[in-house]
């Protein structure tokens, strides 16, 4: 097996990738914002091999963009991100959805119930968005498929920042708002109602989505396709 390269420990890198991501969730940087190799690896007392390599992670999550002119900054996303990021999260809502109300488990559907209970005691809007992404983890967790869940994964970096752009432009209403809606999400998948479980999941999304200005240039909205 000459052709291998040496194995790597990656855990350092992991680590700086996890504590960057925090930052950029807890509002530390802003979209836009430089993240710069030198000062973050002064910041965690790590060298700059495991920033680089914690920033190319974050740039498979979509999270930050690394430009030769500009170096590496935290996404912003631009109108054709958040319709694409809208219509492909309303695919896989759709099927999450119709999943969880044909098939899942009663401890599953509990799950959504706790996530809300926890979301009614959230202290600010950044817990709280952590809540509503951790209820829309529950719901892949319950429709019971394992690469719609992984297919969910890939986008949550990205959706969270969205929601991160959305309370930046406003929080109004967020706060008392968001934990009513997740109730009613619940509510509609324990009373296995496909329909309006999928009209409440479009409006939801439709919500956030018109806090960043309505539609694209494209015509396109999170709402994505009617129900079928």
């Amino acid at each position: 097996m000459s052709g291998l390269a040496p194995a790597r420990r990656r855990g350092l890198a992991d680590e700086v990738a996890d504590r960057i991501r925090d930052a950029i969730f807890d509002g530390g940087y802003a979209p836009g914002s430089q993240l710069r190799e030198v000062e973050l690896a002064a910041a965690l007392g790590v060298s700059r091999g495991p920033v680089r390599e914690a920033l190319l992670k974050l740039e498979r999550e979509g999270l930050v963009r690394g430009e030769w002119h500009r170096g590496t900054t935290v996404t912003a996303l631009s109108d054709e991100d958040v319709a694409e990021l809208g219509s492909l999260r309303a695919a896989l809502d759709q099927l999450a959805v119709e999943l969880v109300v044909d098939r899942a488990p009663e401890d599953a559907l509990a799950a959504l119930d706790a996530v809300v209970r926890r979301m009614e005691r959230a202290d600010g809007a950044h817990e709280l968005l952590r809540c509503d992404l951790e209820f829309h983890d529950a719901v892949y967790a319950a429709a019971g498929h394992r690469r719609l869940r992984e297919a969910w994964q890939a986008i949550r970096s990205q959706v969270h920042l969205f929601l991160l752009t959305r309370i930046g432009v406003t929080t109004d209403g967020y706060l008392t708002a968001i934990p009513a809606e997740h109730r009613e999400l619940a509510a509609a998948l324990r009373a296995r109602d496909r329909e309006a479980a999928l009209a409440l999941f479009a409006e939801h999304r439709r919500h956030a989505f018109e806090i960043l200005g309505g539609r694209t240039s494209q015509g396109v909205t999170a709402s994505g396709p009617p129900p079928s």
